[in-house]
């Protein structure tokens, strides 16, 4: 389960500017639901596709129907594929789902060749190969996937490698016709070779299953098994005959994919098999590659999450033996992301309290025997290690993304293999990094919670320059919200802020305003950040309505260590409402402008079931709003649920105290329940549950669905009538006043 931005609009190609952003008129206008969602988004598209070629001499990225190049030496753009050729690769339309997946999962729609010389495009399962010396587009492949086929090129540039029926096809580009083989065909529809299945995506954050050898003569994949793993149907209704997808969605305690890693020829034959200990149908396989052309290495984890191992493995003799190994007794961090080359290991976990990095060195010479020996604790302090951009083991050097200095802020930093580090980006907000093949030069997506997003371009050590920004906010009148601190009950510090509606901020009459709780809550998040989020538009509209909006980061989330994550251990609820209430409370007291009697609450996804929790265990909300929300933890699925739940046979009690559809008979206050029918993240079916125990206790109720629409219900009409709906309700059941 993944938290997404509000106002995130489904992913489209839009016109941009590539100069600074536009003037901004004099007069601030109300802003209104349409203006806001109507037309896509309002600070503008940001590039998409951003891409370094091979030889780092090229940043791609697609703008306005063409395939934009940025020369990083010069910093200026021009058109590398026009609109016109680009047009000439499209296909048909791809479905709802295959929209969603390709934005939410980070889906490329291009990749470079390795000779930097050439494209692949892939247009909805259709694959060309565009050659950039003549301008011409090849069509050299269809997966019949609109998305999930993950084609590749090998190494040497002579093969690509797809998705098609579930198993793994190779084209070989050098031979006449350019032939297509079946490297690793499926045998049936549940077996997948090389394919990510739903939940590995999702909970594993897995973007790819099969990888190419070094030296571009073998691929190793992963086959998953579903056969065991229960089906979830989704229905569409909108066709005269309904049409039903049947998703394989392990849920708690039921069978997981069993999984194994193997490798074939480039041009097939005989699967080699790898033997890691592992229980079939429990355990998982977040991560594998290559150490070198003849040696894998294999990560498992077990299926209570709390053991995390490496492994090397010989393809040809099929045995493994491990090298690495990080347990914690309650469950391990969730980045499985692992640096495995040149006698090196680099990853992240959490041993001494926060994410960290670790170095560790193997016999690069014995890897049928050697182990990883710990060499440096690279990072330590009171501080998070984010994403691990760039390991180059050449200049003992790793840059990695941390919240040094401020909770909430981020930052880009180097470190040597020493432990010797140095902040490289500048100026408090939030920066994320993608480093050049070869380094030197990375892209700086800028924000803070009052600068919408700018794109830079930068060389290490240098100057950067921007290549693109938002629009200009001036003309929409958007008022910072104020810093909150608060103590948890624990000691803990809380961070959130209020944003109070102006004519509530100066001297105000006492209990004037009514006060809309709008938490996420949920595990391994951080929302309360100096980070730009477009939905402070629509805090802002609220503000514009008389409403005060409070944000607010409770334990259990993520961004602040272990002990701070694992509050959610065996805890769905309680001591995040807990914390919630400490927030609501302090802003009370310290707010006289605030109306105790009438507070409101609204979430998505995790912060839907928040608010249902809130809205069934308090008599203090008046109003609600839970969109896309999990009723019964049952009804997830098995990795996340289990992380943080062990599986219903060892935590029954937990199962039911903290789904909130066995205390819906309790519900207070008037609560409007919005879901997609297509939702294959938190299906409907959590919806209709929780509804049907409103009828059952006679507890009047709202609901909107919205037909095949998936977990992030995007599209600008259906966020238009979405978010029109939310504001009416709180207009109607917490604007007026207590008598």
């Amino acid at each position: 389960m993944k938290r997404f931005d509000i106002c995130r609009m489904a992913a489209s190609v839009a016109v941009l500017s590539l100069v600074p952003a536009m003037a901004a008129q004099e007069t601030a206008k109300p802003l209104t639901v349409e203006g806001i969602f109507s037309h896509g988004p309002v600070m503008g598209t940001p590039p998409a596709g951003l891409a370094w070629s091979p030889d780092g001499q090229h940043l791609t990225y697609l703008d306005g129907g063409e395939l934009i190049d940025l020369d990083p030496g010069l910093k200026k753009p021009h058109v590398l594929v026009s609109r016109a050729k680009l047009s000439t690769l499209a296909s048909g339309k791809s479905s709802e789902q295959d929209r969603d997946h390709r934005e939410r999962y980070g889906m490329a729609n291009y990749i470079w060749a390795p000779d930097s010389k050439h494209l692949m495009f892939d247009s909805n399962g259709s694959l060309w190969i565009y050659d950039l010396s003549n301008g011409t587009g090849i069509d050299i492949g269809y997966s019949g996937e609109g998305s999930g086929d993950d084609p590749k090129f090998s190494p040497n540039g002579e093969y690509i490698s797809f998705i098609r029926n579930h198993g793994l096809a190779v084209v070989r580009l050098r031979e006449a016709g350019t032939p297509t083989v079946m490297a690793a065909p499926a045998a049936n529809p549940s077996t997948l070779n090389g394919e990510v299945d739903w939940v590995y995506e999702e909970e594993l954050d897995t973007k790819s299953n099969y990888f190419w050898s070094p030296d571009s003569k073998n691929l190793a994949f992963l086959q998953m098994n579903e056969e065991s793993v229960p089906e979830y149907p989704i229905t569409d209704w909108i066709p005269t005959h309904a049409k039903v997808d049947r998703q394989r969605y392990p849920q708690p305690g039921d069978l997981n994919p069993e999984v194994r890693v193997g490798v074939v020829g480039a041009k097939g034959g005989k699967v080699s098999w790898v033997h890691v200990p592992i229980e079939e149908g429990q355990d998982y396989i977040p991560r594998f590659g290559w150490v070198d052309r003849k040696t894998l290495w294999v990560e498992t984890l077990s299926r209570d999450q709390k053991h995390r191992t490496i492994y090397f493995a010989d393809p040809g003799t099929g045995t493994a033996h491990s090298v690495l190994e990080i347990s914690d007794e309650k469950f391990v961090d969730e980045n499985f992301d692992v640096y495995i080359a040149d006698g090196c290991v680099v990853l992240t976990n959490w041993t001494d309290g926060h994410n960290h990095l670790y170095l560790y060195k193997y016999n690069g010479g014995k890897t049928d025997s050697t182990t990883a020996a710990l060499e440096k604790q690279v990072t330590k302090g009171d501080f998070e290690v984010g994403e691990v951009y760039r390991v180059d083991p050449a200049r003992r050097e790793i840059y990695y993304a941390s919240n040094e200095g401020s909770v909430l802020d981020q930052q880009v930093w180097r470190a040597t293999f020493d432990g010797e580090r140095k902040q490289v980006t500048t100026g408090g907000g939030n920066h994320d990094a993608d480093f050049a093949p070869a380094g030197g030069s990375f892209t700086d997506k800028y924000s803070s919670r009052m600068e919408p997003p700018v794109l830079r371009l930068c060389a290490t050590g240098a100057n950067c320059a921007v290549f693109w920004a938002s629009h200009a906010l001036d003309s929409m009148g958007l008022r910072a919200p104020e810093q909150v601190e608060v103590k948890a009950h624990d000691g803990t510090t809380l961070y959130g802020t209020l944003l109070l509606p102006a004519n509530a901020a100066g001297a105000p009459a006492a209990a004037s305003a009514p006060l809309i709780v709008n938490p996420y809550g949920g595990p391994a998040v951080q929302t309360v950040l100096d980070r730009w989020s477009d939905g402070l538009l629509f805090d802002e509209l609220l503000a514009q309505h008389g409403f005060a909006v409070l944000h607010a980061d409770n334990r259990g989330m993520g961004g602040r260590g272990r002990e701070f994550a694992q509050a959610a251990y065996h805890n769905l609820g309680p001591v995040q409402f807990e914390d919630q209430l400490t927030v609501v409370d302090a802003v009370l007291a310290k707010y006289p402008q605030l109306d105790a009697k009438r507070l409101g609450w609204w979430g998505w996804s995790w912060g839907g079931s928040f608010t249902l929790y809130a809205m069934t265990h308090s008599d203090r909300f008046r109003a609600g709003v839970a969109v896309a929300p999990v009723t019964d933890w049952r009804n997830y699925d098995s990795i996340y649920t289990e992380r943080y739940m062990s599986t219903p046979s060892v935590f029954p009690d937990g199962y039911k105290d903290f789904s909130v559809v066995n205390s819906a008979a309790n519900l207070k206050g008037r609560i409007l329940l919005v879901h997609g029918t297509g939702d294959d993240n938190v299906h409907f079916g959590n919806t209709v549950q929780f509804v049907q125990k409103l009828i059952e206790a006679q507890i009047p109720y709202d609901l909107q669905i919205y037909p095949r629409k998936t977990h992030s219900i995007s599209g600008p009409d259906v966020r238009t009538d979405l978010f029109t709906r939310i504001l009416g309700q709180f207009e109607q059941y917490l604007k007026p006043a207590v008598q």
